[in-house]
């Protein structure tokens, strides 16, 4: 018997691989894609709205300009980034971070240290402004005579004192 003699039996390649497609689809087969067909088409329907073809586009060109000067990893590393620090993110982290950030406005916005650090601020400017106007005698002499002054000497026991107190608190902190 030959091929044309048997029923059902198509003439060609493509209807006979069309017909054994349909023999090996099941029913929950052929529904899988028919939904994936429905849903394909609706996703091609919302491209013919004006407003939602721009978007694509624009996003595409821009999309495009990110590979071109190289910062598409950056932005995808930015992205992972984020979504790390928002996984890792716990109640209590958040509770320390803004307690960290209440104590130190509470610090900076002290009115004690906002006066102190004018002050400061105002003596740096006024010790500058007097130095640079005051002739200055050079040579080793002039050096050791300046040391033997009351207020040069209290200005460096300070200054010694100053930073070994401002150690000795480093070191009890680390």
């Amino acid at each position: 018997m030959t091929d044309s003699m048997i029923p059902n039996t198509p003439q060609d390649e493509v209807s006979r691989l069309m017909q054994a497609a349909g023999d090996a689809l099941t029913d929950s087969m052929v529904e899988r894609l028919s939904i994936t067909a429905s849903n394909a088409l609706e996703v091609v329907d919302k491209l013919n709205d004006e407003d939602t073809k721009d978007a694509i586009l624009t996003a595409l060109d821009r999309l495009g300009e990110l590979h071109r000067i190289g910062a598409l990893g950056t932005l995808f590393d930015t992205v992972a980034l984020l979504h790390a620090a928002r996984s890792a993110s716990t109640d209590n982290i958040v509770e320390r971070l803004f307690t960290f950030i209440e104590h130190m406005l509470n610090t900076v916005g002290n009115e004690n240290l906002a006066s102190l650090v004018d002050d400061a601020r105002m003596a740096l400017d006024e010790a500058v402004e007097e130095t640079a106007n005051r002739p200055v005698s050079g040579g080793m002499l002039a050096t050791l005579s300046m040391l033997g002054k009351p207020e040069c000497q209290r200005a460096l026991q300070f200054m010694l004192c100053f930073t070994d107190k401002l150690q000795s608190r480093q070191r009890d902190q680390g």
